[in-house]
Order: structure tokens, then C-alpha cells, then sequence
């Protein structure tokens, strides 16, 4: 059982990862380059996630089990972020420009390009539905605790951003939905439906992207990157995966917030490098090689999920 989940765990991830060598390719050829894929990143996040996110919560049947689920999810998309903060401490202790980076990169995973595509993927819409909440959860500790943490100075807490994100912005609008149980009209339908099919490729031609203006040719030499990789790779999931298991968190939900922890570093690690005048080289690097470790980790990290 456990090899059979390995097997169709990793043929998803692969599925994935050859989306993104497609953007990879892309980049390198002029055709979609980095400089054309941020201006649709704004449009994925904030209008094609919230469209998936929104169809999880109509495709999702009201019962007391369900709304239990979706509660228990809340939880543990804070609880999962909490852990990794705390599981970071004696990491990176020594105090240079370089530790923000490596500890952001270990904390905070690719839950938006890469979690929602795979929990889409391997789960369907209830796995997005329960994943909805780690992007919450994500969105309002990265603004709170990973702002803090890659900034030069104290920056004041923008409430707007902190409630303004799309995990919270696409439970406005579904769970309301969810909980009257709402048909939605073919003609709002459909749409909803056709927009929540383009993410999982445009999110992996983005990330293509990215990884096509790293200097790969550098990203094995930082030893530390490979603690980063350690670190949220394996040790912070089956903590969390432990953890979860040790509360009575089983089945889709279980799977779910392991494919949420199990995904490589954000990308949001190089956009607060840019942001907070760090090393965006070494902050590339540390996500491009950590991604490319993810295509052997989560598998397994997915599968013993659904096989405990």
C-alpha cells in the first residue's frame, strides 16, 4: 500500500514538474520569460486561486462531518505554521544577513503554486477545500512573523494586506456558499470552473520561470541550503504529520496538511529578499534547490501520510 501511494504520489508531482520545465524551457527561449510571469502573479493569486478555492467550497457537500473538517483545517493551518516557527529555533542561530533568508525558506512553504495544485491533484476538491486554510494561515503569519523576521527595520503591520489575501477573501465568498449550499448558476458555473483549471498550469509555468533565472550552476555549493532542505522537506512534516496523527487527524485531512507541509520553500522567499534588501541570489538558490530535492521527498512524505 505504502509503494502503491509513492507511485501515484510522485506520477502527480511529476506531472507538475514537467509543467515546469515547460516554463523553464520557455524562459530560457524568450517565450514566457520572469519579467512577463510577474505580472500574472498578482492575477493567479487574487483571481484564479480565489476561483479554485471558491469551486472547492460549492463542490463540498454540508454535513456535520464537513464542517467539522473545515474547522479542525482552521486550526491546523495555524498550528502547522506555529510548529514550524517553533521547530526553527535552534536553526540558524548565528545573527548575519544570510540567517533571515535561510529561516523564512525552512517556515513558510509554496502553499499557493504548489500545495493547491497537488492537494488538487491527489485529493480533488475536498483536498483544496481543507488547504484553503493553510493559505489563510500562511497569508496572516508571513505578514506578521515573516515580515519581521526579513526586515531591516520594524515595519508597520498593513491590516489591509493582512486581511485582503486570497485565502481569506476566497472563504468570504465560498463559505457562505458552502454553508446554504448555494447552486450556483450555469453561467457563473462554469466559468468558476474553467478559471480553477488554468491554475495548476500557471503556476507551474511561473515557478518554471523562476528556476530558469537561478544560476544552477552554484545552488549545490551552499552547505546550508541543505539544512534549509532537511529541514522543510522531512523534518518539519513528519513533525507536524506526528503531531496532527497524535490528535486523531486521519484521512483526506491528514493528507492534505501534509501535502501543505511537505511542499518546498516559498517563493515568497526571494520576493522578501527583493523587498527587504537581502541576498536574492542566495535566496534563489536556497528555493531552486530545495524544489528540486521536493521531487523525491513528497512522494514519500505524501504517501505515508495516507498510509498511516
Amino acid at each position: 500500500m505504502f509503494l502503491e501511494n509513492v507511485k501515484q504520489a510522485a506520477e502527480q508531482v511529476a506531472v507538475l514538474y514537467v509543467m515546469v520545465a515547460v516554463g523553464f524551457i520557455c524562459d530560457k527561449v524568450g517565450l514566457f520569460t520572469e519579467k512577463t510571469a510577474r505580472k500574472l502573479v498578482d492575477l493567479l493569486m487574487y483571481f484564479i486561486v480565489v476561483c479554485m478555492l471558491v469551486k472547492s467550497f460549492v463542490g463540498i457537500e454540508l454535513n456535520e462531518e464537513t464542517l467539522k473538517k473545515f474547522l479542525i483545517s482552521m486550526l491546523l493551518g495555524f498550528a502547522l505554521h506555529i510548529i514550524a516557527i517553533l521547530l526553527n529555533v535552534p536553526f540558524f542561530r548565528k545573527k548575519n544577513d544570510e540567517r533571515p533568508i535561510f529561516k523564512y525558506a525552512c517556515i513558510y512553504g509554496n502553499v499557493g503554486f504548489m500545495a493547491l495544485p497537488l492537494a488538487q491533484a491527489v485529493l480533488g476538491d475536498e483536498g483544496v477545500f481543507y488547504c484553503a486554510n493553510g493559505v489563510i494561515a500562511f497569508n496572516v503569519i508571513t505578514f506578521i512573523h515573516g515580515i519581521s523576521l526579513m526586515s531591516r527595520k520594524k515595519e508597520k503591520l498593513d491590516i489591509k494586506k493582512l486581511i485582503l489575501n486570497p485565502g481569506v477573501i476566497s472563504v468570504v465568498i465560498g463559505l457562505p456558499l458552502f454553508l446554504l449550499q448555494v447552486k450556483l448558476p450555469v453561467v457563473i458555473a462554469k466559468p468558476l470552473e474553467y478559471f480553477s483549471q488554468i491554475n495548476t498550469p500557471i503556476a507551474m509555468l511561473i515557478f518554471g520561470t523562476y528556476l530558469a533565472n537561478t544560476d544552477l550552476r552554484t545552488v549545490f555549493t551552499e552547505k546550508r541550503i541543505y539544512v534549509v532542505a532537511l529541514f522543510k522537506l522531512i523534518l518539519m512534516p513528519l513533525a507536524c504529520i506526528g503531531i496532527f496523527r497524535l490528535c486523531g487527524v486521519t484521512g483526506t485531512l491528514l493528507t492534505a496538511f501534509a501535502i501543505t507541509a511537505c511542499v518546498p520553500s516559498a517563493n515568497n522567499t526571494f520576493m522578501f529578499a527583493t523587498k527587504f534588501d537581502r541576498d536574492t541570489g542566495l535566496a534563489s538558490r536556497t528555493v531552486a534547490l530545495v524544489s528540486l530535492f521536493s521531487v523525491v521527498t513528497m512522494p514519500v512524505i505524501i504517501a505515508f501520510a495516507q498510509s498511516i
